[in-house]
């Protein structure tokens, strides 16, 4: 379909020519890994911390664009043109992946820290579960593009820790000190409340275990997607209003009315992923009505035709853009649509989205993108252009994502 194509060709252009140059500029050769900070006015932090998270989705995003290479949507001619090659995004990924190996994981008790300095020493000793499912997620992806087995190993590894350590019978827990004795869980909650259990973690570790089933065939990380969409049923969801609850208490009971806007249209795409990766013939019906609910819900009553406020809490609209969930926001309507080709709203609302972020949210001067805009499309000043969170991983995951299903589903 042209449209798709158009958009794919798009998409691919902002992820060659801005996003990618301007994270290989920041890898960090003196003291490994990459710069952990650049803010708002560009200027860089060389001994900023440099938060797990961020090097765990670094490694993740050059790992997954050298899959791209290796399967032909990315050429070395597309790349030539902006300066690099395909040597220079092996290095990248590797570059990101010994950080992580030599320098974050915990020797001693196991598992990640939260962050580490500049030159690699703790820093941030929490683990906290959200953090060790991004490491598995990014081992493994380093794993299906290179191959090495020691990453392989260590995605193992963490996955065990999580399910030995950060766990009970109900699911799964949040924060934890370094040797793993409950700690209060500051990092995954926010309104004003203090969660024992969040969905946001639930569904990254899904997001974990789904890359390192995918990459490995792992029966452990199987089961255990059985039981987070279990969980998922069971807890998390909210079959009168199609929608996701956000927070709770260690009994799983809801602290707060919050509609989270980015983490549905984030879910209703990548849960329906993680079911065709598993490929559970049991689940997979239930799986995709509800992940479509979500995606029809965020239509009906948050995308206002162009982008998508980040949340609503008792009712009130967070009106800022973040730079995250409006690439989710294509994810997410363009799988819906991909699902059901005779809704073509999902796919204008796709383009429409794609339309603000190019007009609004591409900071022209970086190539990254600005963290927040306000409706209007203004950027916010004084957020962060790279920061612990903010990194490569939504916008350049989105523009792989609509690449690939362009070849492969329509």
């Amino acid at each position: 379909m042209k449209r798709i194509e158009d958009l794919a060709k798009d998409v691919k252009e902002e992820l060659l020519k801005n996003i990618t140059p301007f994270w290989l500029s920041l890898k960090d050769d003196e003291n490994g890994g990459f710069i952990g900070v650049v803010k708002y006015d560009l200027e860089r932090e060389p001994h900023a911390d440099k938060g797990v998270i961020l090097m765990s989705r670094i490694a993740w995003f050059f790992s997954s664009f050298y899959v791209a290479v290796k399967d032909g949507l990315i050429t070395e001619e597309d790349m030539s043109q902006y300066g690099y090659g395909k040597e220079d995004i092996k290095k990248a990924a590797e570059s990101a992946y010994l950080f992580i190996k030599e320098k974050c994981l915990d020797k001693e008790f196991g598992g990640v820290f939260w962050s580490v300095t500049y030159d690699g020493l703790p820093a941030d000793t929490t683990k906290h579960t959200y953090n060790q499912a991004f490491a598995i997620y990014a081992m493994s992806e380093y794993y299906r593009a290179f191959g090495d087995k020691e990453a392989l190993s260590i995605a193992k590894e963490l996955l065990s820790i999580i399910e030995g350590k950060m766990r009970d019978e109900g699911g799964y827990l949040e924060a934890f000190t370094r040797d793993f004795k409950p700690a209060s869980n500051e990092k995954l909650s926010e309104n004003g409340v203090m969660a024992t259990r969040t969905m946001n973690t639930l569904l990254h570790v899904m997001e974990g275990y789904s890359g390192l089933y995918r990459s490995s065939k792992d029966s452990e990380a199987g089961d255990r997607l059985r039981e987070i969409y279990s969980i998922f049923k069971s807890h998390m969801y909210d079959e009168e209003r199609d929608r996701q609850l956000v927070f709770f208490d260690h009994e799983y009971n809801s602290l707060i009315d919050l509609y989270s806007y980015g983490h549905d249209i984030e879910t209703s795409w990548l849960m329906d992923m993680s079911a065709d990766i598993l490929g559970d013939s049991e689940w997979i019906p239930y799986i995709r009505r509800v992940t479509y609910e979500m995606a029809e819900a965020i239509y009906s009553e948050a995308f206002d035709g162009i982008s998508l406020p980040s949340e609503a809490e008792n009712g009130v609209v967070r009106e800022i853009r973040v730079w995250w969930v409006q690439a989710e926001t294509i994810n997410g309507f363009l799988n819906a649509f991909l699902r059901d080709q005779s809704e073509e709203k999902f796919l204008t609302a796709a383009e429409k989205q794609w339309g603000y972020i190019k007009e609004h949210q591409i900071d022209h001067r970086s190539g990254e993108w600005f963290a927040d805009t306000n409706k209007d499309g203004s950027p916010v000043e004084g957020g962060d252009i790279v920061n612990g969170w903010k990194c490569p991983y939504h916008n350049g995951r989105m523009c792989l994502l609509v690449m690939r299903w362009a070849k492969e589903r329509v």
